[in-house]
């Protein structure tokens, strides 16, 4: 008798419908066929069909790429290929996960569930540390820091050191370990040189006590998510295998976005799993660290196209790559400035052997005349794979090209084109405004509010409502009321004056005891023992500015006194010793908010202009103009878009090209043109002959993409807001200003006349040329600090002196005590009253003596 056959110990193998079978057709049967890719262009269907291996779709702007990525992942469903889990999807939103998973649902009929891995790249690097914690010496409940308690923290370690943190602030040094973070850097790997720019070297040391310190808190930073997951696949084998054989499609939105991190993250899952752990995948590469140097284990090298193809494995020795998909596009990498890297779409095809490129072309959102616009500018790009924008749609209106006199005469062209707009039919909500550098916005801000036109303002508070513009804002309110306590409370300790909270709430206590201004209870508290010394003469010395300020308001032109009030209050300065990323951006609306204060006639006009502005409040509903950066605009799309300000120095920007050189004036083009492809009807492009910039007039000069542009898709246009261009004989036509001399100056609107006579010194009436101004007395050096060039702000005042001396009034009330009360005084103790001013009281206290205090700060005893 036979024994009967045994059952195989193995496990049974895997099984997935065979592409193309009876259980495959029936499975797509079952969810409708595939009508997901009914109305996809050829190009649009092959990247969604072709699903095994690396591909790259390089997906133009406005060709369709959110709908290739979605339909790709219904394919991948649909088709059985893999299940919900076994699919990784990576975006840079989390609003843009969640419209992914609301355009599954609607393409296979029924909610999309089981999807962990579609998300960002923190969140799923989140989720990966919480089940692997204890391998990064971590625990899976570890929290994740916020900027702010990530500040806090390095301020103590600052205090540890005993470094001085004005000179190098905390938001400094997080600026720069999130950089390092960014590039995969953990604190050993991080070159001498680089540590050297923060504390005389200490960068490196304070990266790594940070480092400890989270360890200890059981925190990771943002910039940890991926760094430590990084470190865990490195270290760890085992556990990079369980996460490569788990995920059998890898999908990458944006992938020109993706900074170092990112990059190493996607690379070492991005492998097919290897049955031996002696080698991680890209291994072979170079390390971008010294680490041969200290022994640490370095991070894979981000190869540059051009690097010796020695650094990266043959591809017969590299391990198989798994079935990844990156969409993007390289003609709209635009955020180098926070660490992204464009080389690592460049180099797609070195890092994926064989990749399949497909190229996204047929846009469906521009008409023709702006896509050949914005397609021929790009090409003055060097580093770029190449693709050509084209539209089945009408050619349309060409790109206009307008010159305005002044930034003042742009905002009014492009407020009247508007308004012709809306007469025309065209709804608010179709115009956008995209501008350069955010304190741009305040010239249009306040010709809308004059005009009446509503307006939002996108990825941003208003010009208004910046930090720094309500800051100074609250010093001249208090100038002009010295009642408006709620100025006063913003700026008392701004910058730090070591006036904290218990020294305000005090002040409060004293202002509403004896009901009056929180200025006056600070004047009267100064002239008593009730502040520590320190905190007394800080307080003390900014009554005596303002005081001074008040006195030189009657003698000195508004503009001025606000140069006078920033510069001496030390606001100015604490911006320029900030070395965050925004301090220049905020020194730049500082100086816009001056130069705004030059049509009104006094601080009072100018502030009540202000409060106008402040007060407009649109419903959400509103139909209204958008207003934003060309950073913020990516991803958005409106029927006609203006385009203000292209000039030398303010696009492509002089900062941007003395930092980066060429590889920054292409990160300007590209930005150029984004902003064009913005644009589904009109593009309208606009620059100033004339800009004030940091104090000065300056001439400007029409930006270099001008001349890029192809003159078959570009109309020359006067603008509607009064000139043209380049005066008699100019380029663009004749000019309001061709006949000078019955204005005899070449610039001589009303606000700029008035803004000459004030000056000290200026003969009244005459100017022999617009921009030729007398040199302010306060001229000689830019108190922002930016070293752009220019007049506009003032040298260094030393200590004025004033007649008389400050003295504390009495608020005319008589107090209630007389000489010899006995009194309680809860800081000083029992006493008794032996002189009065007033309510101001002189009281002997039994054991701190003789202190002046206010009535209202005593009892009887």
């Amino acid at each position: 008798m036979t024994e009967p056959n045994r059952v195989s110990p193995f496990p049974a193998p895997d099984h997935q419908p065979v592409a193309g079978g009876i259980a495959a057709r029936a499975r797509a049967a079952a969810t409708g066929g595939a009508r997901y890719l009914a109305g996809l262009n050829p190009e649009q269907r092959e990247a969604v069909e072709t699903l095994d291996g690396p591909v790259l779709v390089l997906a133009g702007a406005g060709t369709g790429k959110t709908r290739v990525l979605t339909t790709r992942i219904a394919h991948i469903l649909s088709q059985g290929r893999a299940r919900p889990s076994e699919i990784l999807s990576v975006t840079f939103t989390n609003k843009a996960a969640r419209e992914m998973k609301t355009r599954l649902a609607e393409m296979l009929g029924q909610a999309v569930e089981g999807m962990p891995w579609l998300g960002t790249f923190h969140s799923i690097s989140g989720r990966i540390l919480r089940s692997h914690a204890e391998l990064v010496q971590l625990k899976s409940n570890f929290t994740v820091l916020d900027v702010d308690d990530q500040i806090r923290l390095l301020k103590q370690l600052l205090q540890a050191e005993n470094i001085d943190d004005k000179r190098w602030p905390a938001r400094m040094l997080a600026g720069l370990i999130d950089g390092w973070k960014n590039r995969g850097l953990a604190p050993s790997q991080v070159p001498s040189g680089e540590a050297a720019v923060f504390a005389n070297g200490k960068g490196g040391k304070l990266y790594a006590s940070y480092q400890e310190r989270l360890k200890i808190l059981n925190a990771a930073d943002f910039g940890d998510l991926l760094l430590e997951s990084i470190r865990l696949f490195r270290e760890n084998p085992d556990v990079l295998r369980q996460y490569q054989s788990r995920f059998k499609f890898i999908l990458v939105d944006e992938y020109q976005d993706t900074n170092v991190a990112q990059y190493l993250w996607l690379r070492l899952l991005s492998q097919a799993p290897s049955s031996s752990g002696s080698s991680l995948p890209g291994s072979t590469r170079q390390s971008i660290t010294s680490s041969e140097e200290d022994g640490s284990p370095g991070l894979d090298a981000p190869r540059r196209p051009g690097d010796d193809d020695r650094s990266v494995a043959a591809p017969s020795s590299a391990p198989a790559l798994k079935n990844i998909c990156c969409v993007g596009d390289d003609d709209q990498s635009i955020y180098g400035w926070r660490g992204a890297e464009v080389d690592n779409i460049l180099r797609f095809e070195h890092d994926f052997p064989g990749a399949k490129v497909i190229r996204l072309e047929r846009n469906y959102r521009s008409t023709g005349h702006i896509l050949a616009a914005a397609s021929h500018l790009i090409t003055h790009n060097e580093g770029r794979l190449g693709k050509t924008l084209h539209t089945e749609d009408v050619e349309g209106e060409k790109v206009t090209v307008t010159g305005a006199w002044d930034s003042e005469e742009e905002a009014r062209g492009i407020g009247e084109e508007i308004e012709e707009l809306q007469r025309k039919g065209e709804h608010l909500n179709d115009i956008a405004i995209l501008v350069r550098a955010s304190y741009q916005m305040r010239e249009f801000e306040d010709r809308f509010v004059t005009l009446g036109l509503p307006y939002r303002v996108i990825g941003g508070p208003r010009f208004y409502e910046r930090a720094e513009i309500r800051d100074a804002l609250a010093y001249l309110r208090v100038i002009n009321s010295p009642a408006d306590d709620l100025a006063f409370e913003r700026i008392v300790n701004v910058p730090k004056r070591g006036l904290g909270d218990a020294t305000v709430q005090m002040l409060h206590d004293h202002a509403r005891k004896r009901r009056i201004p929180l200025f006056e209870a600070a004047r009267a508290v100064v002239e008593t023992d009730e502040l520590k010394p320190k905190a007394r003469g800080s307080l003390r010395g900014l009554i005596l500015q303002f005081e001074r300020w008040r006195a030189q308001r009657e003698v000195t032109p508004h503009t001025e006194l606000a140069e006078i009030v920033l510069d001496e209050s030390g606001y100015t300065e604490m911006w320029q010793k900030d070395r965050s990323a925004d301090a220049a951006g905020r020194l730049d609306n500082l100086k816009e908010l001056v130069r705004s204060m030059e049509e009104f006639e006094n601080l009072h006009g100018f502030l009540e202009h202000i409060s106008l502005v402040m007060d407009r409040e649109g419903a959400a509903d509103e139909e209204a103009v958008s207003l934003m950066t060309l950073h913020s605009a990516k991803g958005l799309e409106f029927d006609n878009v203006f385009l203000p300000g292209w000039e030398e120095g303010l696009f492509p920007s002089q900062r941007t090209l003395d930092e980066q050189g060429r590889a920054g004036l292409e990160e300007e083009r590209r930005l150029a043109h984004v902003g064009l492809t913005r644009a589904r009807r009109r593009a309208k492009i606009y620059f100033a002959t004339n800009r004030r910039i940091h104090g000065t007039w300056t001439t400007t000069i029409p930006s270099r993409f001008l001349d890029e542009l192809p003159a078959a898709s570009v109309e020359i246009t006067e603008s509607k807001g009064g000139s043209g261009w380049g005066g008699a004989g100019g380029y663009y036509g004749p000019s309001r200003f061709d006949n000078v001399e019955s204005f005899g100056s070449s610039y001589s609107t009303p606000g700029w006349q008035r803004a000459q006579a004030r000056r000290p010194g200026a003969a009244r009436g005459s100017s022999e040329s617009g921009f030729k101004e007398e040199p302010s007395p306060f001229s000689g050096r830019d108190p922002f600090g930016s070293g752009f060039g220019g007049n506009f702000g003032r040298g260094k005042r030393g200590p004025m002196t004033i007649e008389g001396e400050l003295v504390a009034k009495s608020t005319g009330t008589t107090s209630e005590f007389a000489l010899d009360d006995r009194v309680f005084h809860q800081k000083f103790g029992y006493g008794h009253v032996v002189k009065i001013d007033g309510n101001k009281l002189t009281i002997a206290f039994d054991k701190a003596g003789e202190k002046h205090v206010v009535d209202s700060f005593v009892q009887r005893a």
